[in-house]
């Protein structure tokens, strides 16, 4: 039975129940096939090595943060055949996130809106998930770690948490990503203007720099940031990037636009708008910000990939590497062996 099929079987009840329910039941029933075994034969994409940020990933298709925010689910996502597992974005300390419902999916447009608002349990948690993994235990994978800011920290304090998450994941992480970008903590977006950039990146690699020391091994730094930019800030942030030495960028997180989704039920929803509308949103930063940074500083194309051409089309604008989210919840997990393979041909 391929997963393609298993997956057409599954979905509609899951698409029944409320989407949190869904991911809630889903993870820890993957993490426990994962203990059992099950997953050891299930279909994994070929070899296609990709080298970026100096790391060798073994196909160029990754899962993006916000799957699994704590990282208890890492056995589980890694038996599927992603290249590389972002899990976060993690905060200093715990907190619960914005009030339910906080999830709405969109089929009609094969889209997702969220404001969960940074949900997790604390970075110290967070890291003991990652260090009981068998993942991290046997190092055989590659491991992002994404941070964030605690929604009560004000603003001028933003920088405190970054570093603060940044010493702790530091020695767990294949890379760190630094997340600027999501809509659903207040003001959170503002830290992409470029003073309040500038202030937050050389803070973050002068910790890098003593870090690296402290552990005699360099880990690199990747910026997340927004889609719903003007040409203006893109070139702002590109210029930032390339001044701090930033090691990668990744593109974009979801939109606050509902041009696409006008008139579906549950558009008019607070939150990230994910999935097939902010397709081409995300393609148009990648382009900006390729044209900007040339082969300098590579760039992680994320946002509406449904489909093996989407992830092309992602490369063709200029990304290195890719990341799925919300594809997966309309496609399965048949979508990362699609993904990888018609990267591979490509």
């Amino acid at each position: 039975m391929s997963e393609k099929f298993l997956y057409a079987l599954t979905r509609p009840l899951l698409f029944s129940l409320d989407p949190e329910t869904a991911h809630n039941l889903t993870l820890p029933a993957l993490q426990r096939a994962a203990q059992v075994g099950l997953l050891r034969h299930y279909p994994k994409p070929a070899d296609s090595p990709v080298k970026v940020m100096g790391i060798t990933f073994p196909n160029a298709v990754g899962l993006a943060a916000g799957l699994d925010k704590d990282g208890a689910y890492i056995d589980g996502l890694a038996g599927l055949g992603f290249g590389f597992i972002e899990i976060g974005t993690v905060t200093p300390r715990a907190q619960p996130g914005n009030p339910l419902p906080r999830m709405f999916r969109l089929p009609q447009a094969q889209a997702l809106i969220n404001r969960m608002g940074f949900n997790n349990h604390g970075v110290d948690a967070f890291v003991k998930n990652v260090q009981a993994s068998r993942f991290y235990q046997n190092k055989v994978g590659i491991l992002g770690l994404n941070i964030g800011k605690n929604a009560d920290t004000p603003m001028e304090r933003a920088l405190d948490d970054y570093v603060h998450c940044l010493k702790k994941v530091y020695p767990y992480a294949t890379y760190v990503t630094v997340n600027i970008s999501s809509p659903n903590t207040k003001n959170l977006r503002q830290l992409q203007d470029a003073s309040e950039l500038d202030t937050l990146l050389s803070g973050l690699k002068r910790t890098q720099a003593e870090l690296t020391d402290q552990h005699q091994r360099h880990v690199p730094i990747a910026l997340k940031i927004a889609p719903d930019l003007d040409a203006e800030q893109i070139k702002t942030i590109a210029d930032a990037l390339i001044r701090h030495r930033i090691e990668a960028v990744i593109a974009t997180n979801t939109t606050i636009s509902r041009t696409a989704v006008q008139g579906m039920q549950h558009a008019e929803e607070m939150g990230g708008l994910s999935g097939a509308p902010v397709f081409d949103a995300s393609n148009h930063v990648i382009a900006s910000l390729k044209k900007e940074l040339g082969n300098d500083i590579p760039i992680i194309g994320v946002g509406g990939i449904l489909s093996g051409a989407d992830a092309k089309a992602k490369i063709a604008a200029g990304a290195a590497l890719v990341q799925l989210y919300t594809g997966l919840i309309y496609r399965g997990p048949a979508l990362i062996k699609e993904c990888a393979a018609a990267l591979a041909a490509h």
